[in-house]
């Protein structure tokens, strides 16, 4: 008899899925996948089967096709298979086979699911497969959630036989007499999961007959202690991360005040690509000067002052902008400048506003990051003054000097700071015939 009570009781259990789902199965012809699709057909759900080739077992990855192929056909199920050039893909992005295997199967699946109009991908690993994959991510190192290791629903992805044992699969398939085909490569100690496998997890089974079980328990309670945590980690963010619109804040006060130190700011920096190297490093240099900086491959940090800002990579130099008389709109990094003309002689207090004495304009304007050695005359004063010195006066975070659009004239002189002031020489007077106005806007 299939273990069908089980595999309900689980599905309910879980939350998969309800009746209503179409569902993809994922089924490469072994015992496993096969023992699942035989489960969902006898339930009554719809489902259709998915099949990759990954080219890597010659005539063996063939007869596996033609197998499922068969099966597929034989239930009267929808079949849908696709063939990868998986070395060369691992080669191309200097990956394992296996990594490349597995991110081309995962993209593929979910293209499937989207076209063909499936609810989730329906994924044959079992207990041992869990069992493995922490003992993988203990030996490689890994946080909180490598420790739950393959979880039962994740997203589109569900994992039904997570109930079972390796054992109870192969028992349940010769007693009901359930064809499948053998992959010659799960007896290989080539792989890392397979050397786990066949070489680690029988000593461990010798210590504990019952290594499923304990390792399912344990990992329901690592799975129920990253929920504890991520809830933590959430009123943290709520409370200490101020966004605006030119990077995340904390103030470092803040930092020095979290406990467990280091994993609450790893966690609350992980979003951003920051390792625990990293983190480490920031924390080593909580009182250190302004400017030092901390790089993810997407995000930087910076200490700026009291703060520690966040921002994206790469964001600092943007090629020069040019305006003309014409140009109604330019965009400049993460920001638009517009510019509009007008007969009304009239100035605004406004920092994202310059009214300048068209006049005096000589085009094409330049729009630049801050350059050293910038100077300009703040509206209102007489006497020119370093671009750094205002900055460093009017205390703007360090990513913002790099970042902030400088508006030039054609004869070289800065016209405005966008967003902060805009320059003396350049202000309406009495004589000002014609005012040009430009706007920052910020995305």
């Amino acid at each position: 008899m299939l273990p069908l009570k089980q595999f309900q009781d689980f599905i309910e259990q879980q939350k998969l899925f309800v009746r209503e789902n179409r569902i993809l199965l994922a089924v490469s012809g072994g015992k496993d996948s096969v023992l699942m699709l035989h489960l969902f057909k006898a339930i009554g759900v719809d489902v259709g089967v998915a099949h990759c080739n990954f080219n890597l077992r010659a005539d063996e990855a063939q007869r596996d096709e033609s197998y499922v192929a068969l099966l597929a056909k034989n239930l009267g199920l929808p079949f849908y298979v696709t063939h990868f050039d998986t070395k060369k893909y691992a080669a191309e992005n200097k990956i394992s086979t296996q990594m490349a295997a597995r991110d081309l199967r995962y993209t593929w699946f979910e293209e499937i699911r989207i076209t063909k109009g499936y609810d989730y991908i329906a994924l044959a690993q079992h207990q041992n497969d869990a069992v493995e994959t922490v003992l993988i991510n203990l030996t490689r190192g890994t946080g909180i959630s490598g420790l739950h290791g393959i979880l039962p629903k994740r997203e589109r992805l569900i994992r039904p036989l997570l109930f079972l044992t390796r054992k109870q699969i192969e028992e349940s398939v010769t007693i009901n007499n359930i064809d499948f085909v053998e992959d010659s490569s799960n007896a290989s100690t080539n792989y890392t999961r397979n050397k786990i496998r066949l070489q680690v997890v029988p000593h461990l089974q010798e210590i504990n007959p019952n290594l499923e079980k304990t390792f399912a328990e344990n990992i329901a309670r690592f799975a129920e202690l990253e929920t504890f945590l991520n809830l933590q980690v959430n009123k943290i963010e709520n409370k200490i991360l101020n966004k605006r619109h030119d990077g995340i804040y904390i103030e470092l006060e803040e930092i020095a005040r979290l406990n467990p130190q280091k994993l609450l700011l790893y966690e609350l920096l992980k979003p951003f690509g920051f390792g625990e190297n990293v983190v480490q490093e920031i924390l080593d240099s909580l009182k250190a000067l302004s400017g030092t900086h901390f790089f993810s491959s997407t995000h930087q940090a910076i200490i700026n002052r009291r703060d520690l800002v966040i921002v994206e990579k790469n964001t600092s130099v943007t090629s020069n902008q040019f305006i003309h008389p014409t140009t109604e709109k330019i965009a400049f990094a993460n920001d638009e400048i517009s510019l509009k003309f007008t007969d009304d002689i009239k100035f605004e207090i406004d920092l994202n506003r310059a009214f300048v004495n068209a006049d005096k304009l000589i085009f094409p304007l330049v729009l630049r990051n801050w350059q050293n050695g910038d100077k300009f005359i703040p509206l209102g004063m007489r006497n020119p003054k370093k671009v750094s010195d205002y900055f460093i006066d009017e205390k703007v975070p360090l990513h913002l000097k790099s970042t902030t659009p400088i508006l030039v004239n054609g004869n070289g002189e800065i016209v405005w700071i966008a967003g902060m002031r805009q320059d003396n020489r350049y202000k309406l007077t009495t004589a000002t015939k014609k005012v040009a106005i430009f706007e920052l806007k910020i995305k």
